[in-house]
């Protein structure tokens, strides 16, 4: 025979009211899960997989040639004796390195940028763009476009992987002249 004592009523029927707690809390939890269902919000699904024709690679440059072309560029300037900014963007357009050379003026920053941006958008030299504008006078209004000479695209098997701008030299030419010093520093 056991020796064990039934429990007593009020410990049964505390024993059972939180059991019946315990199931109506997941009972009303559930329910509540199937009504934020059907609220019309998707429920999480596996991830969508790419099929590999439906993907394409692109090349950029890495931070460390941008830094490279960046220096050569602000260099060739400041062996001249000229204050600039330079600027080197990648394929999308984003800023990868700024320099801002010693007594640039503060237009310069953004500018720099701009060339390059608008270098690599069309994969020319932004002094080529420049004439463009007359059959096409509406392209200056493409937001983070500059279309003045010192932008220039760096390219890959004809393909723009980055585009260097220099912005402060009393002309565009030599900005432009700065910025092919910073991509022929890629050569090298």
């Amino acid at each position: 025979m056991s020796s064990r004592r039934k429990p007593s009523r009020r410990t049964r029927v505390l024993v059972g009211g939180a059991a019946l707690a315990v199931v109506g809390a997941g009972v009303v939890g559930t329910v509540a899960a199937h009504a934020a269902d059907s609220s019309g919000a998707t429920p999480a699904a596996a991830p969508a997989v790419a099929r590999p024709g439906d993907l394409t690679r692109s090349t950029h440059l890495t931070v460390r040639a941008a830094e490279k072309a960046a220096r050569a560029a602000l260099d060739a300037a400041v062996k001249d004796g000229r204050q600039v900014s330079v600027a080197v963007v990648d394929r999308n357009g984003d800023t990868l390195v700024t320099l801002r050379g010693d007594g640039a003026g503060p237009q310069s920053y953004e500018s720099a940028e701009r060339k390059a941006f608008t270098a690599v958008s069309w994969n020319a030299p932004t002094s080529e763009l420049t004439g463009r504008l007359a059959q096409a006078p509406t392209l200056k209004d493409i937001p983070g476009t500059l279309f003045l000479a010192g932008g220039t695209p760096v390219t890959t098997k004809g393909a723009p992987v980055a585009g260097i701008g220099v912005a402060g030299a009393p002309s565009g030419d030599l900005d432009e002249k700065y910025a092919r010093a910073g991509a022929a520093a890629l050569d090298r």
